[in-house]
């Protein structure tokens, strides 16, 4: 028996009559994500998402100096919030142009405006030319994260995708760790633009690796005879609304005043009509199978995220701790979570990948509660490393998993739309929730922050400033109280342990 190379994109295992020897079946080994057939095309989209994990870490580090030096603290969290805004609208139109020609173009277009976006803020001479570039990058995210979904859709069979996607979240581990550390290093020695305008350079590789690949196994129409058109126009002035209501409550969530009620309302009322006509129909009420996933992945995200930005904090406002050691507290969940990723891919979990879910959940959930331990003076402090990590092991199984079930459950002609779906419930549930925690953390008291930065993803960091010492050497008493963050914590760890129930629903039947 001989084990041949396969001949076209499915290598599941089958049996094929040879030329030479008619009637004999010979038996075809599968191929793993890194076998001839797949070797580039995984190189190249596995080292795009290396570089956005990167920028993700590195850049946030380097922000606060670029809006030091460009008179622009004020404007300081309009820089998240633009490439936030314009990435859920290029969410969408990825998704449209994806399904009716082909992810190539659009993931081609998506990493372009990415490097275009980070030189534009790298030599910007004012903090609205900064905000611009990172509007331009957010199109450029929003554009490369749908396509790739619709990439890995077309290109790799099924029994192939679990791999992918956990070699997507291993992808961050590195730079989760390295790049906080190299950002600062090129910041204090060589200046904050080089971070930015370094980081395009790197894009030339995986143009060159992934591309090709792609237009032999992904590229056109996944149904030819489908309507020619690009753009379906309802779903694109909804992509618009649910822009500008989610950078409408972003914007009332920092004013903080009740002139800020008009803001707020104005995007709910854009929000309410776009979610309903984007997501698919039944999400709402977590309905069993599609539409279970997409609210899952918004659970699950939202309420880690949420509180995961306020854990730094806590240990820095309530222990003592510098923010270095703060943030390299949660480092270690890159790595669990990337093993979660990892365990979820293995063939023998496929039939139990509900159940695991659920459990998965139910770890967040107390991953969460158990945060807030460390608000009691005899609680050690790494008691929040350790159970972090475990959390991000939770989340590496639950994301990668709702990658997998989506794709599972979708046409080849709705990989884009539904795709799409995925990620704007996960985008969206970090600025909603995170507003509410925001709010709450406000009202009982919390204290003031320096520089605050999220990414939805593993190894995520946050920068705060210490308390000052006060006058004789002793610190000022401290102002955030400590129920201030147990208001955030108890809450998201509900929130993720209601996600348990929603993951048991994700089957179709």
């Amino acid at each position: 028996m001989t084990a041949l190379e396969p001949r076209d994109a499915d290598v599941s295992p089958r049996t094929e009559d040879t030329d030479d020897i008619p009637g004999t079946a010979v038996a075809t080994a599968p191929e793993g994500v890194l076998g001839r057939t797949y070797r580039a095309l995984s190189i190249g989209i596995v080292s795009v998402v290396f570089l956005i994990a990167f920028e993700a870490t590195a850049v946030g580090t380097a922000m606060p100096v670029a809006a030091r030096e460009l008179h622009g603290i004020p404007l300081y969290a309009f820089a998240f919030s633009a490439y936030f805004t314009t990435s859920l609208f290029a969410m969408v139109l990825s998704g449209q142009w994806a399904d009716r020609r082909g992810p190539l173009a659009p993931l081609a277009t998506g990493i372009s405006a990415f490097g275009a976006g980070l030189l534009l803020s790298g030599t910007a001479g004012t903090m609205w030319m900064f905000i611009a570039g990172r509007a331009v990058q957010g199109l450029g995210g929003g554009l490369v994260i749908v396509a790739l979904y619709v990439v890995i859709s077309r290109a790799y069979p099924e029994h192939l995708r679990p791999s992918i996607l956990a070699a997507f979240a291993a992808s961050w581990v590195i730079p989760s760790v390295v790049g906080p550390l190299a950002s600062g290093s090129v910041t204090e020695h060589l200046g904050w633009r080089w971070v930015f305008v370094g980081i395009p350079v790197l894009v030339v590789f995986p143009l060159a690796l992934a591309l090709p690949a792609i237009r032999r196994t992904a590229s056109g129409p996944a149904d030819p005879a489908a309507p020619v058109e690009l753009y379906d126009r309802r779903r694109i002035a909804l992509a618009l609304g649910i822009s500008l209501g989610a950078g409408l409550l972003q914007y009332a969530g920092q004013e903080r005043n009740w002139f800020s009620l008009l803001p707020a309302a104005a995007g709910i009322a854009l929000l309410v009509p776009a979610i309903r006509g984007l997501l698919p129909p039944g999400t709402g009420r977590a309905a069993r199978g599609l539409p279970s996933v997409v609210l899952l992945r918004g659970v699950a995200a939202g309420s880690f995220i949420a509180a995961e930005s306020f854990v730094p904090l806590m240990l820095v406002t309530q222990r003592g701790m510098s923010p270095t050691m703060a943030g390299l507290s949660l480092a270690a969940g890159g790595g669990t979570w990337a093993l979660g990723s990892y365990v979820q891919s293995r063939p023998r979990m496929e039939p139990h990948r509900d159940r695991l879910m659920v459990g998965s959940m139910v770890l967040v959930a107390a991953a969460i509660a158990a945060a807030t331990a460390v608000l009691i003076d005899g609680v050690p402090v790494w008691t929040v490393a350790v159970a972090w990590a475990f959390g991000c092991f939770g989340m590496g199984m639950v994301i990668a998993s709702t990658s997998v079930l989506l794709l599972k459950l979708s046409a080849p002609e709705e990989a884009g739309a539904n795709s799409a779906a995925l990620q704007i419930s996960d985008g969206l549930s970090n600025v909603l929730l995170l507003a509410a925690g925001g709010a709450a953390f406000a009202a009982l008291g919390g204290g003031a922050v320096g520089a605050v930065r999220f990414h939805a993803g593993p190894g995520l960091y946050v920068r705060a400033e210490r308390p000052r010492p006060a006058a004789g050497g002793e610190r000022e008493s401290n102002p955030t109280h400590p129920g201030a963050f147990a208001v955030v914590f108890l809450p998201m760890a509900g929130v993720a342990l209601a996600g348990a129930w929603v993951a048991a629903r994700v089957r179709a039947s």
